[in-house]
């Protein structure tokens, strides 16, 4: 089970709508004039790393979070939490967790002027046993405006976990903020751009568990919309990997 309390996912979904509307409305009086749009699709997988532990492990997300459009990327800011186990079994993973992924999202979590924040019709629940070796689960679909974004955060609301003997694991979120995955993209006109999302568990000891981006994992690639919609009505998963590539923008 996450471990988080009510009062703070209450706060937290408070915040992020607010947030959102107030980005809004900040980009409807700017934007006088419409842009083109583009498709953006967004995926999820699960790199090994502890993954074994579960007999289920169910993510669920309720949104999304562009960051600003035009902004630099912050190259090496998530690369730290890298990327497989390597580093679970000893003591170290717990600062290792901590100071890469709770820190740095948690500051993501203040005012970021012009990030976006895209909340679904429905929360989207994933079970990452299911998405292992190259398999993959489409969570979102939509047209946006074209543009340039540094990043993309999911908005993971929780996730439970079940060990393979049956007992029931804490997963922690890093912080009270969305998982950050530091890969820069752009929505074309008339492109579907398929981002891939790549997150694992890692143990931390004494039962617990942290949810973590995998850097090395995360894919965007491009393709015809037109295509895209096509294939999509036959296999989505195939698509996915016919056309990944690490975060390349060919």
């Amino acid at each position: 089970m996450t471990d988080r309390t009510p009062d703070l996912g209450i706060d937290r979904r408070t915040y992020l709508r607010a947030t959102g509307v107030a980005a809004l409305g900040s980009v409807g009086l700017a934007g006088c004039v419409s842009r083109a749009t583009g498709t953006l699709a967004t995926q999820v997988t699960d790199q090994p790393a502890d993954i074994g532990d579960f007999e289920s492990l169910v993510v669920t997300v309720e949104g999304f979070w562009l960051g600003p459009e035009g902004a630099r990327t912050e190259s090496d800011d998530d690369g730290n939490e890298t990327d497989d186990g390597s580093d679970d079994a000893d003591g170290n993973e717990t600062d290792s967790g901590n100071e890469t992924d709770g820190d740095n999202d948690t500051d993501d979590e203040g005012d970021v002027p012009g990030r976006e924040y895209h909340e679904f019709d429905e929360p989207q629940e994933a079970d990452l046993v299911e998405l292992q070796n190259g398999e993959t689960q489409l969570i979102d679909e939509r047209d946006l405006e074209t543009g340039e974004y540094p990043y993309l955060q999911l908005d993971v609301s929780a996730a439970d976990g079940t060990l393979t003997d049956g007992s029931e694991a804490t997963v922690d979120l890093p912080g009270n903020a969305p998982l950050k995955f530091n890969a820069p993209f752009e929505i074309r006109e008339n492109t579907q751009t398929t981002f891939t999302a790549d997150f694992a568990p890692v143990e931390r000891g004494n039962g617990r568990y942290l949810l973590r981006p995998v850097p090395s994992g995360i894919e965007v690639a491009y393709g015809d919309a037109e295509d895209a919609d096509e294939s999509d009505n036959s296999d989505s998963s195939d698509d996915a990997e016919s056309s990944g590539g690490n975060t390349s923008d060919a």
